[in-house]
C-alpha cells in the first residue's frame, strides 16, 4: 500500500541575512566572524551578495529579498557615512526611515567601516572626513604593518584573522561604546542620529545580535 502523503509542512529555520555596501572589506570580516565563532551555522549566518552601494538601495534590496523569506527572519544592512559630498544627511535620513518601516537594522559607521578596524587595535574619538583621510591620518595602516599587513587596502581577505589576536573583537566592541558615548555627549541639539556622529560605529551591536541570534536571546535592538 503507497504511504500516505502528509500536508504538513516542514517548519523552515529561521535565518539572519546581512547585506553590504562594501563588496570585498565587510563581506571578508564578517565571514571571518562567523567563521570563527559561529562556523556550524553557515547555513543561517547569510552574507548576501548584493550589486547596490548607497544606504537607500541596500535597504530596498534587503526589503525585497525579505518578501521571499520567513517572518521569523532577521535582516541588517551595513554601509558608511561617506563624505557629505558623497551621501547628504537626506539620504541617511531617508535610508533610516524605510530600514524602519520594513524592521531592518542599520549597522553604521561614520566615517567608514575603517574606525570600526582600528578600534581593534586602540580607542580613538578623532573624526575623519572621508576613508581615504582616515587612512592618512589615523594610526590603522601602521597598527596593521606591525601585524603583517605592509599595504592595507579594501580587499584584504584575511583582515579578520589578524584584527582577532589579542581579543579584538571584544576590544572593539568596548572601544565602540566609549566612543559612541563620548560622540553623544558631545552632539549638537537635534543632531543624535548616526549620520551627524563623528566618529561612531554601531556594527558592534550586528555582532551581538547575531551571538543573541545564535542563543535564542532577544535581539540588541529591541525597543
Amino acid at each position: 500500500m503507497p504511504k500516505k502523503k502528509s500536508n504538513a509542512k516542514r517548519a523552515l529555520v529561521p535565518a539572519f541575512h546581512i547585506f553590504c555596501e562594501g563588496e570585498k572589506t565587510e563581506p571578508y570580516y564578517i565571514r571571518g566572524y562567523i567563521d570563527e565563532f559561529h562556523s556550524d551555522k553557515k547555513n543561517i549566518l547569510l552574507v548576501e551578495d548584493t550589486k547596490k552601494n548607497t544606504p537607500v538601495q541596500l535597504v530596498e534590496a534587503a526589503i525585497e529579498h525579505k518578501k521571499t523569506t520567513t517572518k521569523n527572519d532577521v535582516y541588517w544592512v551595513v554601509f558608511d557615512r561617506e563624505s557629505i559630498a558623497k551621501y547628504p544627511h537626506s539620504l541617511h535620513l531617508e535610508a533610516r526611515d524605510l530600514a524602519n518601516r520594513n524592521n531592518i537594522e542599520i549597522g553604521f559607521s561614520n566615517v567608514c567601516f575603517e574606525f570600526w578596524l582600528l578600534l581593534h587595535m586602540e580607542y580613538s574619538t578623532a573624526s575623519y572626513d572621508s576613508c581615504s583621510d582616515l587612512l592618512a591620518q589615523s594610526n590603522l595602516k601602521s597598527a596593521l604593518k606591525s601585524r603583517g599587513i605592509d599595504n592595507y587596502d579594501k580587499g584584504f581577505a584575511y583582515l579578520f584573522n589578524t584584527l582577532k589576536a589579542d581579543d579584538g573583537v571584544q576590544k572593539a566592541i568596548k572601544n565602540a561604546a566609549k566612543a559612541n558615548k563620548s560622540a553623544l555627549d558631545s552632539a549638537e541639539n537635534g543632531k543624535v542620529l548616526p549620520h551627524f556622529l563623528n566618529p561612531y560605529t554601531d556594527v558592534r551591536d550586528l555582532f551581538i545580535d547575531m551571538d543573541n541570534f545564535i542563543n535564542n536571546k532577544p535581539s540588541v535592538r529591541n525597543k
